[in-house]
C-alpha cells in the first residue's frame, strides 16, 4: 500500500528568500541612483589674503573714480542750479514787461470802448489766439502810432518771454539729468565703499594681522624707490649746480633756463604756501566729496592747498590733470601734483625725496607717502 507523504510547507523558505532578493533589489536601486546622480558641487576655495588685499584695493579705486564723478556732477549739478536760477529771473523779467504791454494795450481797448468804438487794439485782447490775429496784414495799418507802438511791442516781449520759458525749461530738464547723475555716482561710491568694509570684515584676526604684514611691505617698498629717486634728484641738482659754478667761471651760458629766475621764484613761493596749507592738515580724515576745512578727498585736498596759494584749481582729478605744466617724475619739485592710475582716479602733492602728501581713502587720514605707493600716471606744476 503506497504511503501518503504530507506534502512539504515551503513558505517558510520562500518568505526569507524574498526578503532577501527585496533587499538586494532596493540596494541595487541604491546604488545606481547613487552612481547616476550629478556629484555634489565643491566647496568654493577662500581666496588668499593676496586675492582679498587686491579686491580691496580694486574696491577703493573704483570707489575714488566713482567720488571723482560724484564731485564732478555735484560741480555740474551746482552750476546748472545757478544757471536755472538766472533764467527763472529773466523769465519773470520778461513776464513783467509782458504784463506792462498788456496793461498799456488794455488801457487803449478800455478807452475804446468806454467811446464806443472797438478797434483792433481790443479785438486783439478778446482774440482767443492772439498770434493768429497779428498775422492779418491790416492791423498795423488800422491802429494810430502810439497803439501801433504798443502792439508792436507786445508782441516783442510775448516772443521774448516765450523764449525765456522755453530756455528755462530746457535748462530745468538739464538739471534733473545732472541730479540724476550724482545720485548714481554717490550710490556706486557707497556700494564699492559697502563691499570692501564686507570683505574685511569677514577676516579673522590671523589673516588681517598677515594682511597689515603684506600692507607693511608694500610701503617699504614704496619708501626704497622714494629713496632711490631722492638720490637721483640730489644728483641731478649737485650736476646742475655745478655746471652753473663752471660756466660762471668761464663766462658762458649753460643753455636753457634752470628755472632760477624771477617767475620761478614766485612760482616756488606759491608752491611753498600751497605745500604749508597741506601740511597743515595732515591727521585730518579722508571723506569722499570733502573739500575742508575738517576733512578732504584727494582732490579736495589739492584744490583747497593751491587755493590758499592764489591758484584755482578744477574740482577734480580729471580736470586737474590738464592745468599747468607736464613734469616728468625725474624732475618734480615740492608743490608738483601727482596723479595716479590708468583712470587718474588719484591725486598727491610733491613735497620732495619721493614723497608727497595725499588724502588716501576712506578710513585713512590725511598723510605723508611714497608716490610709489600706487601706479603712477603722470605729474603737473600748477602755478
Amino acid at each position: 500500500m503506497a504511503s501518503h507523504r504530507k506534502p512539504r510547507n515551503r513558505s517558510h523558505s520562500t518568505v526569507p528568500a524574498l526578503g532577501i532578493t527585496t533587499a538586494a533589489l532596493a540596494s541595487v536601486s541604491l546604488l545606481a541612483q547613487s552612481a547616476g546622480a550629478a556629484p555634489a558641487p565643491a566647496a568654493k576655495p577662500k581666496p588668499s589674503i593676496e586675492e582679498v588685499q587686491k579686491k580691496v584695493d580694486d574696491l577703493y579705486r573704483e570707489a575714488g573714480s566713482a567720488t571723482e564723478r560724484y564731485n564732478k556732477s555735484k560741480e555740474d549739478t551746482t552750476t546748472q542750479r545757478k544757471k536755472v536760477g538766472g533764467l527763472l529771473d529773466q523769465v519773470a523779467a520778461r513776464t513783467e514787461k509782458l504784463n506792462e504791454s498788456r496793461r498799456t494795450l488794455g488801457n487803449y481797448a478800455a478807452a475804446q470802448y468806454r467811446e464806443g468804438t472797438l478797434s483792433s487794439t481790443a479785438t486783439l485782447l478778446l482774440a482767443d489766439d492772439p498770434q493768429s490775429y497779428f498775422d492779418q496784414n491790416h492791423l498795423m495799418a488800422t491802429l494810430t502810432g502810439r497803439e501801433g507802438k504798443a502792439v508792436a511791442d507786445y508782441r516783442v516781449q510775448q516772443k521774448a518771454a516765450a523764449e525765456k520759458r522755453g530756455e528755462a525749461a530746457r535748462g530745468l530738464a538739464a538739471l534733473t539729468g545732472k541730479q540724476a547723475s550724482l545720485r548714481s555716482s554717490k550710490e556706486t561710491v557707497q556700494s564699492k565703499l559697502a563691499e570692501a568694509r564686507r570683505l574685511l570684515s569677514r577676516m579673522t584676526a590671523e589673516e588681517k594681522a598677515r594682511l597689515a604684514a603684506l600692507e607693511k611691505k608694500k610701503q617699504a617698498e614704496a619708501r626704497r624707490r622714494a629713496a632711490k629717486l631722492a638720490q637721483e634728484q640730489a644728483a641731478a641738482e649737485q650736476k646742475r649746480k655745478a655746471a652753473e659754478k663752471a660756466a660762471a667761471k668761464s663766462g658762458s651760458s649753460t643753455g636753457p633756463s634752470t628755472g632760477t629766475g624771477a617767475g620761478s621764484s614766485t612760482s616756488s613761493g606759491k608752491a611753498a604756501r600751497a605745500l604749508a596749507f597741506a601740511r597743515a592738515q595732515i591727521g585730518k580724515p579722508y571723506v569722499w566729496g570733502a573739500t575742508g576745512p575738517s576733512s578732504y578727498d584727494c582732490s579736495g585736498l589739492t584744490q583747497a592747498a593751491w587755493k590758499a596759494a592764489g591758484v584755482d584749481l578744477p574740482r577734480t582729478t580729471w580736470d586737474q590733470v590738464k592745468v599747468g605744466t607736464r613734469v616728468a617724475t625725474q624732475d618734480l619739485r615740492p608743490g608738483d601734483l601727482v596723479f595716479f592710475y590708468d583712470d587718474i582716479s588719484h591725486v598727491g602733492m610733491y613735497i620732495g625725496n619721493g614723497m608727497m602728501i595725499h588724502a588716501p581713502k576712506p578710513g585713512a587720514s590725511v598723510r605723508e607717502e611714497s608716490i610709489y605707493y600706487m601706479p603712477i600716471h603722470g605729474s603737473v606744476r600748477p602755478g
